[in-house]
């Protein structure tokens, strides 16, 4: 999880948008890695009309003395950094706030603490499935007009809705994410004479090369069973294309069908071949995803040389002595079918108190100046078109934020997300553990596809 993986509720692009799309993303991803700090426009770039004056964009009520708790899946340096965006809060509205991880499984966290009477005020959930359900069930309480004022001016329709439910705002999506990203080791693809692939056919042809110089070519963090259904998103998305995306989402196409097939059969290629998986396949299967990224960017010579991973990998890349824009650098997720894919995912902050104190923070939460804040600390993009993108860390994080705000509403969300928890969005179980099980034994095309498809239709009901 690491941190967002959330889904598409609406918007189907066309193929020629789609494409468009593909290649805008893939563009600025290209100049970043050729530029590295000094790429772009030094740092110069302006997004929306937040400006660097300083001042502040949002006026947030007095909470003296008022105690909120907050929940969400971020741990580690990712905690770090969105305890400074609390602290801000803090100091701006005089409230004090505790934060608590939910760990992977919000849905369950959740439920216990509403069962029990004593839910956060304010909570993250990772998955669009999950904040439906939530509202569905009536845990959720509406946006004030002061948030939905922030929201209004500073999300498209497409983020919008998606924190909605039967037409009601619940949710403000501060952290979205790039999925469809390839980090990789400068110098062991430079020690391998290789350069960034642009297809499937010539990714694994890389990888095969890499590991013939000695260094395992992709790192899997399998112990977490969400990874696994980013590497299928990605290449189902790539061959199947957006509208067969959106009908698998829904349940609308079964697991089994010929289409699902194809993509098992291509993630099999890469994860049933000997020696391309850093530690192989039992290694994999127990490489949590933090490991994943920062034994790919750690060692002389690392533990592997490639990891597919989201924006906020930057994160864990930090935790090492690899300098993001020059030991390590991006591409766009292969085209795998006609056309790369665009996958992206995010974390909604949600109210399940109807406190002062909440609205309060979703407000904030939907402006820009609690973007910036950890837009500057990095590992970070958002969705809020608003936003300054002289924020952001680095160019590589200002060049991956740009292509998701000039992508507007032509996204695909995150499949796993948009499905019921209990299959898209729980440890050990559903999808998660499907794939796990496909990781073990990727000959196993149609037993896996038989089990996704019989959890799918008990989780959705048909």
């Amino acid at each position: 999880m690491g941190t967002s993986r959330t889904r598409r509720a609406g918007a189907r692009a066309t193929a020629t948008t789609r494409a468009a799309l593909a290649l805008a993303a893939a563009g600025a991803l290209t100049l970043t890695a050729c530029g590295g700090n000094g790429g772009g426009d030094g740092g110069k770039s302006k997004g929306g009309s937040e400006g660097s004056s300083g001042g502040v964009s949002v006026q947030l009520p007095k909470l003296t003395g008022q105690k909120l708790q907050v929940s969400a899946v971020w741990t580690g340096p990712e905690r770090a950094s969105f305890l400074k965006v609390l602290e801000e809060f803090e100091k701006r509205t005089g409230a004090t706030v505790d934060y608590i991880p939910s760990g992977d499984d919000m849905a369950g966290f959740i439920g216990s603490k509403v069962a029990g009477g004593g839910q956060p005020d304010v909570a993250f959930p990772p998955q669009v499935g999950v904040l439906r359900e939530f509202a569905r069930k009536g845990w959720l309480k509406p946006l004030g007009p002061e948030a939905k004022e922030q929201l209004a001016k500073n999300f498209s329709p497409g983020w919008r809705r998606l924190g909605s439910y039967n037409s009601t705002e619940y949710g403000v999506y501060y952290k979205a994410s790039n999925k469809s990203l390839v980090w990789y080791n400068t110098k062991a693809f430079e020690d391998a004479g290789v350069a960034e692939p642009k297809d499937w056919a010539e990714f694994l042809k890389t990888a095969q090369t890499v590991a013939d110089s000695g260094v395992p070519p992709v790192s899997v963090g399998g112990a977490d069973g969400w990874t696994l259904t980013d590497w299928f998103e990605n290449i189902y998305l790539s061959q199947a294309g957006p509208e067969k995306y959106d009908l698998l989402a829904q349940h609308k196409i079964k697991w089994t069908d010929p289409s699902v097939t194809q993509a098992l059969t291509a993630l099999g290629r890469l994860f049933g071949t000997p020696g391309l998986l850093a530690g192989g396949n039992n290694g994999a299967l127990q490489t949590q995803f933090p490991a994943s990224v920062t034994q790919t960017f750690s060692g002389e010579p690392p533990k592997a040389a490639m990891v597919s991973s989201a924006d906020y990998a930057a994160t864990n890349i930090a935790q090492t002595k690899a300098e993001v824009g020059k030991d390590a650098k991006v591409f766009p997720f292969p085209a795998v079918g006609s056309r790369s894919p665009v996958v992206t995912g995010g974390d909604a902050a949600v109210a399940l108190k109807d406190t002062k104190g909440a609205q309060a923070l979703l407000t904030f939460l939907a402006s820009t100046d609690a973007a910036k804040i950890w837009a500057q600390a990095g590992g970070f993009i958002s969705p809020n078109k608003e936003l300054d993108r002289a924020a952001y860390a680095n160019d590589t994080m200002r060049e991956i934020a740009d292509a998701l705000i000039k992508a507007g509403d032509d996204f695909r969300f995150d499949m796993s997300d948009q499905a019921p928890a209990s299959f898209g969005g729980k440890p050990g179980q559903g999808e998660w553990k499907d794939l796990q099980d496909f990781l073990k034994n990727p000959k196993d095309i149609a037993g896996t596809q038989k089990k996704l498809e019989q959890d799918a239709a008990k989780a959705y009901g048909s």
